[in-house]
């Protein structure tokens, strides 16, 4: 749904938000699953500047303006999980996003996706890798 939302809002006619609900008000999705999307369209929303520096310097070949708007789509979702989700471990999110970057945009995209992903993921400590990298991690328990 999150991915669906990004992609749409790229067209420009309305927000990723406003996608994004009226995408859960037809569906009725699971609450779980609808708390998920909405807390991606808000990282992507919120971060999109400091996500899009981001894939540009770990795959500077690849400009953000230049990419395929399915392909921009992936990788925004994607690292709005990634670093900004509390509930989904790193290498889960990393397995999903490259599994729907080769099924909506090929194999050159899966390569791609699992490169950037990989980066951030080796780059951040194990705490923030699960957490996502902007929140501070939580006090563990005696």
């Amino acid at each position: 749904l999150a991915l669906a939302a990004v992609f749409e809002a790229e067209f420009g006619q309305r927000t990723a938000g406003a996608i994004l609900e009226r995408h859960l008000a037809e569906t009725g999705g699971d609450p779980e699953t609808a708390a998920l999307a909405r807390s991606i369209v808000s990282a992507v929303v919120a971060a999109r500047d400091r996500i899009d520096a981001e894939i540009e310097r770990r795959a500077p070949q690849y400009p953000v303006v230049s990419l395929a708007r399915m392909d921009r789509a992936l990788l925004r979702c994607a690292l709005g999980e990634v670093l900004h989700s509390a509930t989904t471990p790193a290498r889960v999110a990393i397995a999903e996003w490259v599994e729907l970057a080769r099924i909506y945009s090929g194999d050159p995209m899966r390569r791609l996706m699992n490169g950037v992903l990989g980066r951030i993921a080796s780059e951040a400590s194990p705490a923030s890798a699960r957490r996502g990298a902007s929140r501070p991690p939580e006090p563990r328990g005696s």
